[in-house]
């Protein structure tokens, strides 16, 4: 096929907001690939490349001088191939060679294909939103039910594997991943509550009510002596995290899989500030500060695999093989006890509770209502899309934000609202200072970015309002932090961000 298909249907889905539209497109495409094409025209639609990052930025390509043709030539497999040889490309004279590669292959491109591969090249294609359609078209086009592709991705982590057997092999393929430990599976998510009475109530008081821990989340996996640790967008940081290696292979057990949040302590054992537990993850030394794991789940123990259990079940496998790494938990308070174990928790330091329903499968990488989030004010990680010139005692500063709501159909995100409140000197001088790298355009009052930054902001509350185009705006928002352990994909949908709303004004 040629790869022009590729980058027309690209286009197309990003020019409309009908999920409808998107799914269609996408299942057109699919079902016109042949086996070989499936793996990594899936991966390029959701911004990835096979070979993983290359390491070419966008002052290399776009120094390139290569005229672009008039009529597209190039094959889906051509490219492949090309970005192929400059990845492998290394050692004394990789340089050059590497931008002689790139000059060929832009000079067979037409102008919107190059524009296609830098955005591509350099983490800028941003399809990343779009699993649910994409997960959508895969089943259509391979003429099978939805959930079984949503779980051989859940267990696969990759879009792209998944729509390969889904399409070469239907159920049957689909069937055989199954959890593997040592390989990571996308994390379960948790929905904000209202209220923690509510939360309780819809499930009858039959939860689990946990601290909700201001740290970073980890996934452990340990096949004997062998340990993994990834983050929750599924990097792994074994390398830099030895003193969690270390406890986990002193665990009562030969395999396991562990969902925890990990996070430094002071030395009167109250948790420090987030930004401080990141830095541990790029810091020179390894014992710079030292990490404490807290684990709120067991999906696998001794080769029983536990992602169907109940949660109670896996909890009962979490206390057999790590009950003094517990998150503090109650099993089935009244309501009295919920309230009492989130003041506790606030307390302590921590950010509020999670309530979670016994009952409840591990129902990884979807965010759902069986876990729910309490804080005492709401908050939401929302997208940066902008950022306005500061004046008065701001003035030389990039200040009020422009904030924006995932589109969880894939299309850009929804502005909902401004805010230069939270702001303190040095945030300001580091969004001055990081803003500019993450440029799409500018005017004379705001400087408008690519949706890489997210950023965890506390509300009040939102509001019915007409000024933005989500229909709703955000009420008294406050910056609490950046979330450099997000992605955009992971930031808060405008249906979450709806669902604050007044019950009257839903």
């Amino acid at each position: 096929m040629l790869f022009t298909r590729i980058v027309d249907t690209s286009v197309a889905v990003g020019a409309t907001r009908s999920r409808k539209a998107k799914t269609e497109a996408l299942q057109t495409l699919l079902a016109d690939l042949r086996p070989d094409e499936v793996e990594t025209v899936v991966a390029w639609l959701s911004g990835e490349m096979t070979q993983g990052r290359i390491g070419i930025g966008w002052r290399t390509l776009s120094d390139i001088e290569a005229d672009p043709v008039e009529q597209p030539v190039l094959t889906i497999a051509e490219v492949d191939d090309a970005i192929g040889a400059v990845a492998s490309t290394s050692g004394s004279g990789s340089t050059k060679r590497r931008r002689d590669l790139l000059a060929e292959l832009f000079g067979r491109s037409t102008r919107g294909e190059r524009d296609f591969l830098v955005r591509l090249m350099t983490g800028e294609l941003r399809q990343g939103a779009l699993e649910g359609v994409m997960t959508d078209a895969i089943a259509k086009a391979a003429g099978l039910p939805l959930e079984p592709v949503r779980r051989a991705f859940m267990l696969s982590g990759r879009l792209s594997v998944t729509a390969t057997a889904a399409l070469s092999g239907g159920e049957q393929a689909l069937a055989e991943f199954v959890l593997t430990v040592g390989r990571p599976i996308r994390p379960m998510l948790a929905s904000p509550a209202e209220t923690l009475a509510g939360a309780w109530t819809e499930f009858g008081g039959d939860v689990s009510v946990e601290y909700k821990l201001d740290g970073a989340r980890i996934q452990v996996h340990r096949s004997g002596d062998e340990v993994h640790v990834y983050t929750r967008t599924l990097r792994e940081i074994t390398s830099g995290v030895p003193e969690l290696v270390e406890l986990i292979r002193e665990l009562p057990c030969t395999s396991v899989v562990l969902d925890g949040e990990t996070l430094a302590l002071t030395d009167s054992g109250r948790p420090r500030p987030f930004q401080e537990t990141m830095s541990r993850f790029g810091a020179d030394s390894a014992h710079d500060l030292l990490l404490h794991p807290y684990f709120f789940d067991c999906i696998h123990l001794d080769g029983v695999d536990l992602l169907d259990e109940p949660l109670e079940r896996r909890l009962d496998a979490l206390d057999r093989v790590a009950p003094q790494h517990r998150i503090p938990a109650l099993l089935r308070p009244d309501a009295e006890s919920a309230a009492a174990h989130f003041d506790a928790a606030l307390d302590a330091g921590h950010e509020g509770v999670m309530v979670k329903a016994l009952s409840s499968s591990y129902a990884a990488g979807r965010r759902g209502r069986t876990w729910q989030k309490v804080k005492p004010e709401h908050t939401l990680d929302l997208v940066v899309l902008g950022a306005e010139w500061g004046y008065g005692r701001r003035t030389g500063w990039l200040s009020n934000l422009h904030l924006g709501a995932r589109d969880p159909d894939g299309g850009p995100p929804i502005m909902v609202g401004k805010t230069f409140k939270g702001l303190t000197d040095a945030l300001l001088q580091w969004q001055t200072d990081e803003f500019p790298k993450h440029e799409r355009s500018r005017d004379d009052h705001t400087v408008y970015l690519e949706p890489d930054l997210i950023v965890e902001i506390e509300l009040d509350g939102v509001q019915v309002s007409t000024r933005y185009p989500g229909g709703v705006a955000l009420r008294f928002a406050r910056v609490l932090r950046y979330r450099p352990d997000k992605t955009h994909a992971e930031a808060d949908t405008i249906e979450a961000v709806r669902a604050l709303l007044p019950t009257q004004s839903r």
